[in-house]
């Protein structure tokens, strides 16, 4: 994980104040620490699948990069505080495999090298900083966020109860309103300025794009949408028809969905979850319409609500994950760059798992078109 040439990150400007910065660290990693402090030796095991992480490695390497990023000046000749954590918890280096068989610290030890390491920055955040502190201040925490938004998709995966309290509540949807919104021909920005604060390296820079009019709808799918696509004689007679969610099941007549550890009966209204991209565009033939792309989708969410209405859900866009004009990695190199391989889609929006400090319209988050273990949804556009 070498640092990149890219001094960019320094123009990240403004920054919220240190004292908000503590806030947001306190609030992410006592999540953190909620979700493993009282963590069973039972649930410290996962199946060994591609879609998950073993939840001690997980806390060791979110707390790594924060040390290494924010203490350690992205230097491997720094030294960890805690013996190996480098070979440990690097994903850079560390195979995903090697993680379940690879010796593990103690939970105990690896809760106190987060409370070392936290505590430090904390102290850090009580002077002011410069540019560079809170640029890797903001990147650990945003880190951070992300890995306990992936805590709780891991949580609803395997089953288990919910691991803390969301955000937002879910979006209340309401029936048989969806419209579709006509947005004319128009020219817009898509990336970043500079001086608008915090980015991600994969929204450099601000370009100009002229957008086609396109027509979108104001609602999500819903899991009644989904379920009469699902049950249309026109799915069922495909050669490989596509399958109930893995999150579904049908008793007598009765279509439940487990949410976390509850199955639920199945709220048609709501807007339908843990579709895999490519089932989402199987819908979209089915109903001879198609996903919006990011610029599309973007330029809804920039809308008031009450034009439109939230899925509470990532949302699957038809772009695929690529660099902006100009792109260049910032210091983390393998936070985009790696991922531009023409296998994975952009999403935007966010969940209620997800901070508002990370819910922005520019963020771009990305997934494998196979994978709907993530909180995701979607929306359509007119052909």
């Amino acid at each position: 994980m070498s640092e990149s040439s890219s001094n960019d990150y320094l123009l990240y400007a403004p920054h919220p104040p240190a004292s908000t910065l503590a806030l947001w660290l306190e609030e992410s990693n006592r999540i953190t620490r909620q979700i493993l402090s009282n963590i069973s030796i039972a649930d410290q095991v996962v199946p060994q699948i591609n879609i998950l992480n073993p939840p001690l490695w997980e806390l060791g390497h979110l707390t790594w990069f924060h040390e290494f990023w924010v203490h350690r000046d992205g230097q491997e000749s720094k030294p960890s505080s805690m013996q190996n954590a480098d070979y440990l918890f690097n994903s850079s280096e560390m195979a995903h495999q090697d993680r379940w068989s690879t010796p593990m610290p103690s939970l105990d030890n690896l809760l106190e090298y987060n409370h070392s390491v936290i505590e430090s920055t904390q102290e850090l955040l009580r002077a002011p900083i410069d540019n560079k502190a809170a640029y890797f201040i903001q990147l650990a925490i945003l880190h951070q966020d992300m890995h306990n938004e992936a805590f709780a998709y891991m949580w609803q995966t395997m089953g288990r109860s919910i691991p803390f309290t969301p955000f937002t509540e879910e979006s209340k949807l309401e029936t048989n309103t969806q419209t579709w919104i006509h947005f004319p021909k128009s020219t817009i920005q898509a990336g970043s300025e500079q001086g608008s604060g915090f980015i991600f390296d994969n929204q450099k820079w601000a370009y100009s794009i002229d957008l086609p009019a396109f027509d979108i709808a104001s609602s999500p799918v819903t899991n009644g949408d989904y379920l009469s696509f699902l049950e249309s004689p026109s799915n069922l007679a495909q050669s490989t028809p596509v399958a109930p969610p893995s999150h579904w099941k049908k008793d007598g007549a009765i279509w439940l969905e487990r949410i976390f550890n509850q199955w639920l009966p199945l709220n048609c209204a709501a807007a339908v979850r843990h579709i895999s991209y490519l089932d989402a565009q199987r819908f979209c033939e089915h109903h001879q319409v198609r996903l919006p792309n990011e610029h599309e989708l973007g330029l809804l969410m920039s809308q008031k609500q009450g034009a439109w209405q939230s899925s509470n859900l990532w949302e699957w866009t038809s772009s695929t994950f690529a660099p902006f004009p100009g792109f260049s990695s910032d210091p983390y190199i393998d936070y985009s760059q790696p991922w531009f391989d023409g296998s994975h889609q952009v999403l935007k929006g966010g969940s209620s798992f997800t901070p508002d400090r990370l819910r922005r319209v520019a963020f771009r988050n990305f997934y494998q078109g196979q994978r709907s273990d993530h909180f995701c949804g979607f929306r359509t556009c007119l052909l």
